[in-house]
């Protein structure tokens, strides 16, 4: 049998970023971190993930409130390490936000 995924967040501070999203975009997104877990990241594409940049991807929430993301890596051992939640308001990821999740990226032990 195959490990499952697990999806994390890398800290409090992400986790409260996470809290701040109107609800049913937390519930947008808790839905597809479920599929991660359920069906594994390797089965999952667009409309949920998307590759950002080098290590970097998005989860990609939609909701009434509007669109919100969840940039992650994946890591060793099958988890996925959210870095940074926000609603979006731009047709692009704002390039800010990509420099925050690469920055947070190095806090994490790749193992």
């Amino acid at each position: 049998m195959k490990t499952t995924w697990t999806v994390e967040f890398l800290n409090d501070a992400v986790e409260a970023e996470f809290l701040c999203i109107p609800k049913d975009l937390q519930a947008r997104l808790v839905r597809i971190t479920d599929l991660i877990e359920s069906y594994g990241l390797e089965n999952l594409g667009m409309p949920y993930v998307r590759h950002l940049q080098d290590k970097l991807w998005e989860i990609r929430g939609k909701g009434k409130s509007g669109i919100a993301r969840a940039l992650y890596i994946a890591v060793v051992g099958r988890r996925v390490i959210i870095l940074r939640v926000f609603v979006k308001k731009t047709q692009k990821t704002p390039p800010g936000e990509i420099i925050l999740a690469v920055s947070r990226m190095k806090e994490i032990d790749h193992g």
